[in-house]
């Protein structure tokens, strides 16, 4: 069910529904409007939002100390391109850079990866340093300029089998454990 990251307080990732939303919209009032315009656009994420991305997508939030949500992560089908799955990442600003998204982003791969697609696809601002050191963290990735963005895809057999799904005798990949820095370090919660 969920995904527990070695950190000084527990933070684990569980699947998200639309229950969660007083979590999410308290997770998003706590991003900057800056990470806010990067991953969606805007600045302003409604309920209504929320409720597309959990029909379109599969989403994830990951949960600090006392329930409160320090990053939403999704994958969906790309309409058009059958085999490829769109991530969705975003980290609360106070919690980047701890390996959070990494895990979250792992998490995405397998479950893509579960669900027949070869590819991942992240389409962000060519600017977004930190999101494009992550997604090298997947795997060796190819790139399309599209103005001031990039359409970044890893293949999902380019991705370390060991970092992005479970083994044979694991649990599905809710329920894979793994360390903040965002290696799988096995099965469990521990």
């Amino acid at each position: 069910m969920h995904q527990l990251l070695n950190t000084t307080t527990a933070t684990r990732i569980r699947t998200a529904a639309i229950a969660d939303w007083p979590l999410i919209e308290a997770f998003h009032r706590s991003c900057s409007e800056q990470a806010l315009h990067r991953r969606w656009g805007r600045s302003q994420i409604t309920r209504r939002d929320i409720e597309r991305l959990l029909h379109h997508s599969s989403c994830w939030i990951a949960l600090h100390a006392a329930d409160e949500v320090v990053a939403l992560g999704s994958a969906g089908p790309v309409s058009r391109h059958p085999g490829v799955f769109d991530l969705g990442l975003q980290v609360a600003d106070a919690h980047q850079r701890r390996g959070i998204g990494l895990a979250v982003a792992r998490h995405a791969a397998a479950h893509a990866r579960f669900q027949g697609a070869h590819a991942l696809s992240v389409y962000i601002e060519a600017s977004n340093l930190a999101m494009l050191g992550l997604v090298g963290h997947l795997g060796h990735s190819t790139e399309s300029r599209e103005g001031a963005h990039l359409d970044v895809r890893v293949p999902l057999s380019a991705t370390n089998p060991t970092a992005s799904r479970p083994s044979p005798r694991s649990c599905p990949p809710d329920h894979v454990t793994a360390s903040c820095s965002g290696r799988w370090c096995g099965h469990g919660a521990g």
